[in-house]
């Protein structure tokens, strides 16, 4: 029998969505110990209490608690705001998502800083959207004035990232009050703080102390970062009522796990750590910078846990020079980005990065 020829069940954005890609891993090189540092993962190894929590027994027949109603309120007592301005969600993407969600569709539009992260341009996309990618400044941070011209009557919502990833540089508290000022009230505000953590510029705007003044502004969090959660996958919003009620939601029920939820508690009962050890990377990541610097590249501000290399068309060779000695970095094509890992890993780096420049810059 002859099958009747029908429409595609697939809807038409996806032809415009791109496929994330995740972090490689390292590639294994006789002798060599492997450092994967294409992924943003905190290396250190996780705080006392932590696994205990995870370990803790679990009935895996038992649905989690859909609200995360123990971790809402634990933030709550960090955040020093109330639950109903807080939304649980299976790591900051799965909030990035949500806010597309409720935000966009056909004919509207998202304004976003490229490059940045990826899910904001594939969460629209998604959504049948339009996209306005705007690119950074000289100095590789969000251009916040052409940003804002490019707001119009169909634009829904604004991506801002703060540390850029996977540029580095922070948006000062000057140049947001100054950007929030254009916006219209019914753009909703996304300020993207998955690295707030490792900021030890103090110009950089506070997101938190920011909603406070701004109905239209919602702040995106996680624990994959300096908490060392990645893998169990714990984000969070915090924003006015009116916008949190919206998030959750879009939010997929219980994708939360139980055991997620208590680590996250755990680490948040141990925050101060969680802070001592994310300065200890900054420090890290400053010394990476400062060595970087010395042997001739053009490092943009890093306030993050990773450092970029704004390498161009030689991104890929770069890349491949690493691959050479165990190490995974991540090529966006424009430059390369670097986490920060453990010492030896970031003296192997110098050292590909002074025979590469050697080779490819012998007159710098």
């Amino acid at each position: 029998m002859t099958q009747a020829t029908t429409h595609s069940p697939f809807r038409s954005a996806l032809a415009t969505v791109p496929t994330y890609k995740a972090g490689k891993q390292p590639a294994a090189v006789a002798g060599l110990t492997p450092y994967k540092l294409s992924s943003n993962e905190h290396y250190l190894q996780p705080l006392p209490g932590v696994m205990e929590a995870i370990a803790e027994p679990n009935t895996p027949a038992a649905y989690p608690d859909p609200a995360a109603s123990a971790l809402t309120t634990a933030l709550s007592e960090y955040l020093r705001v109330p639950t109903d301005h807080i939304a649980v969600g299976a790591g900051g993407s799965e909030i990035i998502t949500a806010l597309s969600h409720i935000t966009l569709e056909p004919e509207a539009e998202v304004v976003y800083p490229s490059p940045s992260f990826e899910l904001y341009s594939q969460a629209a996309a998604l959504n049948g959207a339009n996209r306005t990618p705007v690119g950074l400044t000289g100095e590789l941070k969000h251009d916040l004035k052409t940003m804002a011209e490019a707001i119009t009557e169909h634009t829904r919502l604004v991506a801002l990232c703060s540390p850029n990833n996977p540029t580095g540089p922070t948006i000062s508290k000057d140049e947001f009050e100054t950007f929030m000022a254009e916006v219209p009230s019914g753009v909703l505000v996304v300020l993207d703080e998955a690295y707030w953590e490792f900021i030890t510029d103090p110009a950089a705007v506070n997101g938190l102390a920011a909603l406070n003044d701004y109905d239209n502004l919602v702040l995106v969090r996680t624990f994959s970062k300096a908490h060392g959660l990645a893998g169990l996958r714990i984000g969070y919003a915090v924003a006015k009522p009116h916008v949190i009620s919206e998030v959750r939601k879009a939010l997929i029920p219980f994708s939360v796990t139980a055991p997620s939820q208590k680590a996250a508690i755990a680490s948040l009962q141990r925050v101060d750590e969680v802070l001592e050890r994310a300065k200890t990377i900054a420090d890290v990541r400053d010394e990476f910078v400062a060595a970087l610097r010395s042997q001739g590249w053009d490092v943009p501000q890093a306030q993050a846990n990773f450092v970029w290399l704004p390498l161009g068309e030689l991104s890929t060779a770069f890349e491949d020079a690493c691959v050479a000695q165990s190490l995974a970095v991540r090529n966006l094509n424009d430059g390369v980005r670097i986490s920060i890992g453990e010492p030896d890993a970031m003296k192997r780096v110098l050292q590909v990065a002074a025979e590469f420049r050697k080779h490819h810059y012998p007159t710098a």
